[in-house]
């Protein structure tokens, strides 16, 4: 059955169809993102939700239809927790979705209506603004960490990687919502059309200049790096199958002069100081390829209480002692956030029967031949800030160990894997993503491909020529600077807004006056 104008307007008086239709709205954007990776559906994938939020009949429905669509937007964007939290995860998408009621709240304050050309302008700075405090906020680690984030989606576009370099993937996802906004008003206030285009003209013209004045990474070498993924390996004895595959697929690259293999997460499931003779056997594969290892181990370590996820670099004559423990876990995956309250949360899904232990502080290796890694594990990848802090710390080479086995038939590896062209582009680094299961890939120091994805069916090894660049970004120079930009715009506003108010409140209410009153009034009976 087709409906009309009429009917839709009047199903959205509704709240609850109106509530379907902003979860519906808020999740839109997923298809931006890897695997459907539609690129060009971030510059218009807003504009549903916008239009349907700023259409509100209150100001507190308008933060409600910000709420729901946020948590559309998480459920979308971590659908593939399903299946390990069950009804867990939509109650974490519930909570962090309430994080875009003010956003929806700011969108009818400054859009509802006809809006003036001077709201119209204010809103192509004020709602990228607010959407950045809702990712910077939920880019806390308690909270999930920055997964997800609207700019992330522009991963294997030259131009927008050449703005990563400038402002990091927070520039990124503020110039994607501005794009988003100007397109809303175009499509449903032709009476603010002109600041509308306005805007979008100066978007395009501050993206071409950024793209003119940022400076390209300078190539000045190359090292050859060898990624090793097992592919999914079940059932008993699982931990000692898996080396024994990633044993054979090393040995696959003697005469290849490499010059670091890397193995993925959880490469190696027993602590190498209890079990010598895996050590052994490692300094013997680095022997044969003439080449340091860099593992992975997750295991309860020998020298300290519990256990720890490890990157742990294997020479010749074994461990050469550079060791990096991660440091940003994975809600409910590695630990569960305030485990005495929500312990329950291991009954209903696969969370972590033990918490993991934390590293303290990140690590440069040096491998030899003057190549500096600068390791991360799994999710650390999705962190802007950890890569920039390797950078700057020497690493010429940035390397993320990852996983993903338990999200084989999902959109999560493809995606975990896109994060690392971004980090790429940020830091003028090259950087590797190696996993036990897919996807693993290498990116060169401006975040372009290099050579071809190893994809989740895959079990086998390659090696990937790897360009190596330095000098430093402006986002490895002066970091999340769009983050900071966005706080001086809403602080901006709470001041107008603030001294506005308090003029209002100053000048009184208005005297009361008396009706007037015609010759044919009494006092006691008016109007007659």
């Amino acid at each position: 059955m087709k409906l009309s104008a009429a009917d839709w307007r009047r199903r959205l008086g509704s709240p609850w169809w109106r509530g379907v239709a902003a979860m519906l709205a808020g999740a839109l954007p997923m298809l931006s993102f890897p695997a459907p990776s539609l690129w060009w559906f971030a510059y218009v994938a807003l504009v549903p939700w916008i239009l349907l939020v700023r259409s509100a009949p209150t100001a507190r429905r308008a933060a409600y239809d910000g709420w729901l669509g946020g948590l559309g937007f998480m459920l979308a964007v971590h659908h593939w927790l399903l299946p390990s939290l069950h009804v867990f995860t939509v109650v974490i998408a519930a909570l962090l979705g309430a994080l875009w009621a003010p956003w929806g709240w700011l969108t009818r304050r400054f859009l509802a209506g006809v809006p003036s050309a001077g709201q119209v302008v204010a809103a192509l700075f004020v709602l990228p603004s607010a959407w950045l405090m809702v990712e910077l906020v939920r880019s806390w680690e308690g909270l999930g960490g920055p997964w997800g984030l609207l700019g992330s989606s522009q991963w294997d576009v030259e131009p927008a990687l050449r703005l990563a370099s400038v402002g990091g993937v927070w520039l990124l996802s503020f110039l994607l919502v501005a794009v988003n906004v100007a397109v809303a008003v175009l499509v449903a206030v032709r009476q603010s059309r002109v600041p509308a285009i306005a805007g979008l003209v100066a978007t395009a013209a501050a993206t071409s200049a950024a793209w003119a004045w940022s400076p390209r990474p300078d190539v000045d070498g190359r090292v050859r790096i060898a990624v090793v993924q097992p592919g999914v390996i079940d059932g008993v004895g699982g931990a000692e199958k898996r080396f024994a595959r990633e044993e054979t697929l090393t040995r696959q690259l003697a005469g290849q002069d490499v010059d670091l293999v890397v193995w993925g997460e959880s490469s190696v499931g027993f602590d190498l100081a209890d079990r010598p003779d895996l050590a052994d056997r490692l300094a013997a594969l680095s022997r044969q390829v003439d080449a340091d290892i860099l593992v992975n181990v997750d295991a309860r370590r020998s020298d300290r209480p519990g256990i720890y996820k490890s990157s742990v670099l294997v020479g010749p004559e074994g461990p050469t002692g550079d060791r990096y423990d991660k440091m940003r876990l994975v809600p409910f995956g590695e630990y569960v956030p305030a485990r005495a309250l929500l312990g329950w949360a291991t009954s209903v899904g696969k969370a972590a029967g033990e918490d993991r232990m934390r590293g303290t502080e990140q690590v440069v290796m040096n491998v030899g031949d003057g190549l500096r890694i600068g390791p991360m594990v799994c999710f650390e990848s999705a962190f802007p800030d950890m890569s920039r802090h390797l950078a700057r710390d020497g690493a010429d080479l940035l390397l993320a160990q990852s996983a993903t086995s338990s999200f084989q038939q999902s959109w999560a590896p493809e995606q975990h894997a896109s994060l690392a062209a971004l980090r790429a582009a940020e830091t003028g680094r090259p950087m590797v993503h190696a996993t036990l299961t897919g996807v693993s890939a290498v990116y060169g120091p401006s975040g372009e491909r290099v050579g071809s994805w190893l994809g989740t069916d895959a079990s086998a090894s390659a090696v990937y020529d790897v360009p190596l660049a330095h000098g430093v970004t402006p986002y490895a120079r002066f970091g999340e600077w769009p983050v900071y930009a966005a706080l001086l715009i809403l602080a901006a506003l709470g001041a107008t807004e603030g001294a506005r108010s308090l003029r209002v409140r100053r000048a009184g209410p208005s005297p009361h006056v008396p009706p007037a009153r015609t010759a044919h009034e009494s006092p006691a009976r008016p109007g007659r």
